[in-house]
């Protein structure tokens, strides 16, 4: 199924973007649009549409917990080269719901009492509650793509936390939680455009790091590293889903479709009133 309020899908997003079994990222183009059949005009109205849906779901998903039993929870974790667009997707995606149902965490270089535990540790901490949408920018995979890359960890490590984030996974799917793992797909072509404009731009200035032009000299290496990612991390419960980012509007249209065909599978209900509506309305009234 596509997403209801998004006219211009082809195909199910959670389908067409999602990494099985043979997938190459070098054969997937940063430029494309699949699934989608509209143009950037046509995305900006589904887009619009999308998101008036998007914060019914997330009012029901939080009063459903609660307001109830349900123990459902969506964990949307993005990763992405810098200048990807996870910032845009954050604004202009999730940042359209009710800020209290929604945990963002931002994943920096680890502290002195983070690096004291296992790379997992300080994740844990952050899982979505029953009810919210959760959102990791970056999160993780840092740890098996910037540890592996700049060899911050010793294989033997890095490859013994693939089976570790697997595990994770699979006991946070089994406790209620969705996880949408999304990996925006930018081109070195388009990323260095962007950064370009963060150097020419004085009110962007603040949004580089002149360290990013040295990880640019390493985009072989990182691509080779998700590619293992994807391959060993993508599972049935928790599948990765790549995102061609070089057109900002299709990667936030496209982000948007996963949640909320994740959210119409999960089909959350306002919960029944734990009084009499009728006997409440009346003594109500009488005090009118």
């Amino acid at each position: 199924m596509t997403a209801k309020s998004q006219a211009k899908w082809t195909e199910d997003a959670l389908q067409v973007l999602r990494v099985d079994r043979g997938f190459r990222l070098d054969r997937v183009s940063p430029d494309a649009t699949p699934g989608y059949g509209g143009t950037k005009a046509d995305g900006a109205r589904d887009l619009a549409a999308g998101l008036a849906q998007l914060a019914e779901y997330q009012e029901r998903l939080y009063a459903a917990s609660h307001g109830g039993t349900a123990k459902d929870a969506v964990l949307l974790v993005l990763q992405a080269m810098d200048s990807a667009g996870k910032g845009g997707i954050v604004r202009h995606v999730v940042g359209g719901v009710d800020p209290q149902g929604v945990a963002l965490a931002a994943f920096k270089s680890p502290t002195e009492e983070e690096l004291a535990h296992d790379f997992l540790w300080r994740v844990q901490k952050r899982i979505p509650a029953p009810g919210m949408i959760g959102v990791f920018d970056r999160s993780h995979y840092e740890d098996v793509l910037i540890g592996r890359v700049r060899k911050l960890a010793d294989a033997e490590e890095i490859e013994r936390r693939y089976g570790a984030i697997v595990d994770f996974e699979r006991r946070l799917t089994e406790a209620g939680i969705r996880i949408v793992k999304v990996m925006l797909h930018i081109s070195p072509e388009e990323q260095g455009k962007r950064l370009l404009e963060r150097l020419e731009r004085p009110d962007k200035h603040w949004k580089f790091n002149p360290g990013d032009v040295d990880e640019r000299l390493r985009w072989p290496a990182y691509m080779e590293a998700y590619q293992t990612v994807l391959q060993r991390t993508s599972t049935d419960e928790a599948p990765w889903f790549v995102v061609p980012a070089d057109r900002k509007w299709y990667a936030r249209l496209a982000v948007q479709a996963l949640l909320l065909e994740t959210l119409e599978d999960i089909d959350p209900q306002w919960p029944a009133a734990t009084f009499d509506v009728e006997a409440e309305t009346a003594r109500l009234r009488a005090t009118l």
